[in-house]
């Protein structure tokens, strides 16, 4: 998959780049998404171990209560990118997983304890007001990522799907309702009482990103209709401008065009291409433009700069802002080969 499937002559060096032995993480998640290692592969799995002893999954694993929160116990939303929350949604995003360390099992667990109500609300405050569309699919993604296996996942994923399309949620106003929408997550189609009421896309990334995640052996008729309203919704406008509705009516936040590792509720362009592509829209031809902008952003070598990230605020550093990045470099790849084989 290195010369004629990437059609870049500077892939086969990038690939070699992401395979050295510096961070033991980005080098397993290159064999399992960018090589297609089988699931039995020995090195693969040797390379996961070592991921969980040594590197960020560690660190962050070694801030990790007893209990499975970090921080401070509840519903693990604050402090600021280093509760349980974050931790875990970073966790996902560096390659942890379940199988691999059983402190992985027991934050998860506790996080379903804490943060999801019984409604199927992921909450900022362990109350079903305080679901919000990027906390649920950034966490709804994140405990799939992770292996999670826990049945009361499907009950947030289901929420999340009616969320979506609408189905069976009264409006927020009809306080009495058995099922309704709140000031946050407030309407249909991403609508969020953060923008304005206006359907928000940094939710709409998050949402779907977890949608894409999810088997499709697993995705129910509602899900499956929110996939399909997700999907227009990204697609209404070329997703290169990033002009999806503002609440304040100014312009789309330049943040969309900086990519950045972790991702957290700050969203960029290219992870609506991560969503886009992993639903099977890689061939579309309305992400032509997105596609092109991602591959502008290439340097000479064929890797990625930083462009955004959260520097001093999570447990680990993941490289120095505006150079070129392993992190950032794997998604794109990742994005580019969703392309290539559409």
């Amino acid at each position: 998959m290195t010369g004629d499937l990437w059609q870049d002559r500077r892939i086969p060096g990038v690939l070699d780049w992401l395979l050295e032995a510096d961070i033991p993480a980005v080098r397993y998640l290159t064999m399992r998404d960018l090589l297609d290692r089988p699931a039995d592969d020995l090195e693969m799995h040797r390379v996961l171990e070592e991921s969980h002893r040594q590197g960020a999954i560690a660190e962050i694993l070694s801030h990790m209560e007893q209990d499975g929160y970090w921080v401070k116990p509840g519903a693990g939303y604050n402090p600021k990118y280093r509760s349980t929350v974050w931790s875990i949604i970073m966790l996902a995003q560096i390659g942890a997983s379940v199988e691999a360390d059983e402190r992985v099992a027991k934050a998860c667990a506790y996080l379903l304890d804490h943060a999801l109500t019984a409604g199927g609300q992921f909450s900022t405050n362990g109350m079903p007001s305080g679901t919000v569309d990027c906390l649920q699919g950034n966490l709804c993604w994140a405990l799939l990522e992770l292996g999670c296996g826990d049945p009361r996942l499907d009950t947030a994923l289901e929420w999340m799907a009616r969320t979506v399309t609408g189905e069976g949620i009264a409006p927020a106003e009809e306080r009495n309702a058995a099922v309704r929408y709140y000031a946050y997550k407030c309407g249909p189609l991403f609508a969020c009482g953060v923008n304005g009421g206006l359907p928000c896309a940094w939710g709409a990334a998050k949402v779907m990103l977890a949608f894409g995640r999810l088997p499709i052996e697993r995705r129910t008729p509602p899900i499956q209709r929110a996939i399909d309203q997700g999907i227009a919704f990204l697609l209404s406008i070329d997703p290169a401008d990033a002009a999806y509705p503002v609440g304040d009516g100014g312009k789309p936040s330049r943040n969309w065009w900086k990519f950045g590792f972790p991702v957290f509720y700050v969203t960029d362009l290219l992870q609506v291409a991560e969503a886009l592509t992993r639903l099977g829209c890689g061939g579309d031809v309305r992400l032509a433009n997105l596609i092109s902008l991602i591959r502008g952003k290439q340097t000479p070598n064929g890797r990625w700069r930083l462009e955004y990230d959260y520097a001093g605020k999570t447990w680990v550093e993941v490289g120095k802002k505006n150079t070129e990045n392993k992190w950032v470099t794997l998604r794109a790849l990742r994005v580019l080969k969703s392309v290539i084989t559409s």
